[in-house]
């Protein structure tokens, strides 16, 4: 079998391998996996909750590998991943285990006259799962809890250079349901292509990037599988005159730099109202300057989002970064550019990466057409001291997720996707695993 190279973002050094998965590979887990849902969709919610509660004990028993695993191959701050992402990863686990003895459903009864009807909420059957570089373990719990709570199987395929945290939880998994319920396979873009056009999965569930997911659709049309789309981001962020100027600028360089930037909610496109936008613009500088985040996650990603910096069109403004910072890494400097336009490719480019682009406003309609004004539809904020405008406004944006006076908290209880070129379908809440199944209807004649 092919490897490929595991790579210190940090660094820019190889450290070590992983294999690439061919057809044998995948069509092995694929088998695997459908041989496992024979029983695994007859399993009880309460058999599936008792396992699922099962592997978020082991991930936090297992936090410290798991940790130092995520953190080689991304680049991130062990602390944060102790602290903030696995135990969120936990909490997921722990919610689509209590969600799978809570699937919702019609009351049986009777609809017409002589027959009784019921609806069934069945599992789709084997899905498979791509998920991103920038998450790698989150991602693949946001994936595998509801598939695996719902009665599912499933084929993960982690990205290429973060495979590491997923095999791992694979692993962990493995101890505690059915051998072929949860499968990884290790690979690259051509992996995941064969895991896609297989003929047995019924769905397919990517996190990952606008292209890609347009790619996935259109491989998955071809046997009509069910579609997951979870895709870019490029949220916008309307900061209006009446905000805490101080108080606003720390919440979204928080939330612009979390990750390095590496975040499909990332706070990095804001709007500013006239009458504050020099003020807050040089709030964000001197946050900025201050800061000190992660590297890039390759050598490719570092490469495209230098390429959108060195492309800035005249009237743009770099207050500070703009630029590779070091020669070792994939490090980017903190940055943070005013003077843009609404047609500027650093607007309309989810940029993924610490930058913040500003661009100024008047008006809350004209506010609104900015922040609207790209194919993605993930995420948004709006920052105002006038609760009726936040709530006209969460209205008129057209996103999936509207945050007020802050930016980028999630919950296992409330779903997250997008609209537009940010795809569909949701992740977490019961909504998410309803995602995960399908609906039947029985009708039985009565006498």
């Amino acid at each position: 079998m092919t490897s490929i190279d595991l790579i210190d973002p940090a660094t820019g050094e190889v450290f070590g391998t992983a294999p690439v998965g061919r057809e044998s590979e995948v069509d092995a887990a694929v088998r695997r996996a459908a041989t496992a849902f024979a029983t695994w969709r007859r399993s009880t919610p309460m058999r599936r909750q008792a396992a699922l509660l099962a592997v978020a004990d082991a991930l936090e028993a297992n936090a410290g590998e798991i940790a130092d695993l995520e953190c080689r191959e991304t680049g991130k701050d062990k602390a944060v991943v102790l602290d903030e992402e696995i135990p969120q990863s936990a909490d997921v686990l722990r919610f689509f285990a209590g969600a799978a003895r809570t699937m919702p459903g019609a009351a049986t009864g009777e609809y017409l006259d002589g027959h009784t009807s019921s609806l069934r909420r069945e599992p789709i059957g084997v899905i498979a799962q791509i998920t991103p570089w920038n998450y790698p373990l989150m991602m693949a719990v946001w994936k595998i809890a509801p598939a695996v709570a719902a009665g599912n199987t499933v084929v993960v395929k982690p990205a290429d250079t973060t495979p590491s945290s997923t095999l791992l939880l694979g692993s962990l998994a493995s101890r505690h349901l059915p051998e072929g319920v949860v499968n990884v396979v290790t690979g690259d873009r051509d992996t995941g292509r064969l895991l896609v056009t297989h003929p047995i999965p019924a769905m397919v569930s990517i996190t990952g990037s606008t292209r890609a997911g347009i790619e996935v659709a259109r491989a998955a049309a071809d046997t009509l599988k069910r579609t997951h789309l979870e895709l870019g981001g490029n949220a916008p962020v309307l900061v209006f005159d009446d905000v805490d100027v101080a108080e606003a600028a720390d919440g979204i360089i928080a939330a612009a730099f979390y990750n390095a930037g590496q975040d499909c909610t990332a706070a990095a496109r804001v709007l500013v109202q006239d009458r504050v936008h020099d003020e807050f613009v040089a709030a964000l500088a001197v946050r900025a300057q201050a800061a000190r985040t992660g590297p890039l996650n390759s050598a490719a990603q570092l490469e495209r989002v230098t390429g959108l910096l060195d492309r800035l069109p005249g009237h743009a403004v770099v207050h500070c970064g703009g630029k590779r910072l070091g020669e070792r890494g994939f490090f980017v400097e903190p940055t943070v550019i005013s003077g843009l336009r609404q047609d500027d490719e650093i607007v309309q480019e989810e940029v993924f990466a610490p930058v913040i682009t500003v661009q100024r406003f008047t008006t809350d309609d004209e506010g609104v057409t900015g922040a609207n004004g790209v194919p993605q539809g993930l995420a948004s904020s709006v920052w105002t001291a006038d609760a009726a405008r936040a709530a006209r406004l969460a209205v008129e944006l057209d996103f999936g997720c509207v945050w007020v006076n802050t930016h980028g908290p999630l919950a296992s209880e409330m779903p997250h996707g997008g609209f537009g070129q940010s795809g569909y379908g949701k992740d977490l809440s019961t909504i998410g695993l309803e995602d995960y199944t399908r609906v039947k209807h029985v009708m039985t004649r009565l006498g």
